[in-house]
């Protein structure tokens, strides 16, 4: 039995040992596997996966996979007649292969993000249920070379809400995706724990007494809160509603952070807030399009040949033009993923350092973009605002205030977040304390599942 964060930026498990949570390094992955996958080809993710998952549950896959299967049969055909790898990669790999040729394979970061997206097509959630099944199933053999034993028992994190809009009906689709895929790739019992409570059980550990905790947990796509009555009585319990007083989430994380970023501080290199030759201002929608790695229809919308002829009559127009050349290499050779990296390694950077300077030599030779913490603030001002309501909300909702504030998650990591956070609850006599931001979440998964299974 493990605890699995299939987490927007990274994936990890857990078992309990010795009544303690031990980490569970995942191959050449190390402890934490990025969330990405890329694949020669987009349809041959269904392909591969159907060679790979366990007997039982191919003929049922291949069944539902018909049209996938000969697509993807076709597709490896190809390949190999080109001499091009058809295997898929994952984590760091992924990115690796990814930046050797933007223009050529499938490439996507933090699938998470989508699988509560309004207005899937059924095509659409079959293939997300095959990309997050091959992230699943390369964890999952990863664990078992790694404990020499099957594991058919897990709790996965979820967010309190996958989306913003229609929340019911995204978390219900999330969670079924999430659902069909672990058990096709052989887990048998699927339970979920709502990740900022998986958190606090982590922090819970450390109490000598009943605690009113406020978990903070800012992870790479939503931002989660939650008021948990906690303490050494409550640790054993395999039930946990009475003390659950109230939760809030959205869709903010540090994938927006970086999106941020990315507009305020590359895109005017790009040619964002640039003059047409007019004096009129530029358009600024496709710098958004292009910067949105976490929107299906604003990147389908991107590379689009409509869009291609746009931005070349764009050109035309513009009182820099080789700008909106810059912006036009993005769009021709798939660029955005490796311009968003490019915000989220400053944002990285901007933790131990005021102000960097950002390589964008992919697009043009030696080209650099300044930015400072103060960019990082001003570009996520409304995102810092809005984890703010969120804790106002849950604690009204909670009808009380906390006695500790305990702040995880990846995104946490970032100075603009703990001043804000800092500054936030001056005015409260209250503690905070930061936990382990990649590792509290795995952890407390793994507890709670050695309290349900066992």
């Amino acid at each position: 039995m493990i605890g699995f964060d299939y987490g927007t930026s990274n994936c990890a498990a857990a078992l309990m040992k010795d009544d303690t949570p031990q980490h569970i390094t995942l191959g050449d992955h190390g402890r934490y596997m990025p969330s990405t996958l890329y694949a020669p080809s987009r349809d041959v993710v269904s392909y591969d996966l159907a060679n790979k998952l366990p007997s039982s549950a191919q003929t049922l896959f291949k069944s539902q996979r018909q049209l996938q299967l000969v697509k993807g049969g076709n597709a490896m055909r190809e390949l190999r007649e080109d001499d091009i790898p058809t295997y898929l990669s994952f984590g760091d790999f992924a990115l690796s292969r990814y930046l050797e040729d933007p223009e050529e394979g499938y490439y996507i970061k933090s699938p998470k993000s989508f699988l509560g997206a309004s207005g899937l097509l059924p095509p659409q959630i079959a293939l997300f249920e095959d990309i997050v099944s091959s992230m699943m199933l390369e964890v999952k053999s990863q664990i078992e070379k790694t404990l020499d034993r099957e594991v058919t028992q897990t709790v996965i994190g979820r967010p309190i809400n996958f989306q913003g809009l229609n929340a019911q009906k995204s978390n219900q689709q999330a969670i079924e995706i999430l659902t069909n895929a672990a058990k096709r790739i052989g887990f048998k019992d699927v339970e979920f724990q709502y990740e900022p409570v998986a958190a606090g059980f982590e922090f819970e550990v450390t109490l000598i007494k009943e605690t009113r905790v406020l978990v903070v947990d800012i992870g790479g796509g939503t931002s989660d809160i939650s008021m948990l009555l906690m303490g050494p009585e409550f640790t054993k319990l395999d039930n946990r509603n009475a003390q659950l007083l109230a939760h809030s989430g959205q869709r903010i994380g540090g994938n927006d952070l970086d999106i941020q970023l990315c507009m305020r501080g590359l895109m005017p290199a790009l040619g964002l807030d640039s003059l047409a030759a007019t004096g009129k201002p530029m358009p600024t929608s496709f710098h958004w399009q292009a910067a949105s790695i976490n929107n299906i229809n604003d990147q389908t919308d991107f590379y689009s040949d409509k869009n291609e002829r746009a931005l070349k009559q764009l050109i035309k127009d513009a009182g820099e033009p080789h700008l909106i050349e810059r912006l036009l290499k993005v769009q021709q050779e798939r660029l955005s993923y490796q311009l968003v990296n490019s915000a989220e390694r400053a944002k990285i950077a901007l933790t131990n350092s005021n102000d960097i300077n950002v390589p964008l030599d992919y697009l043009s030779d030696a080209l650099t973009s300044s930015v400072n913490r103060e960019t990082l603030f001003k570009a996520n001002a409304r995102h810092l605002e809005n984890i703010g309501k969120l804790i106002d909300n849950t604690i009204v909702e909670a009808n009380c205030q906390p006695d500790v504030v305990f702040v995880t998650g990846g995104s946490a990591q970032s100075p603009v977040l703990q001043d804000y956070l800092n500054n936030y609850f001056k005015d409260h006599p209250v503690e905070l304390v930061t936990g382990d931001h990649f590792g509290s979440v795995t952890a407390g998964l793994a507890r709670w599942a050695g309290n349900i299974f066992r």
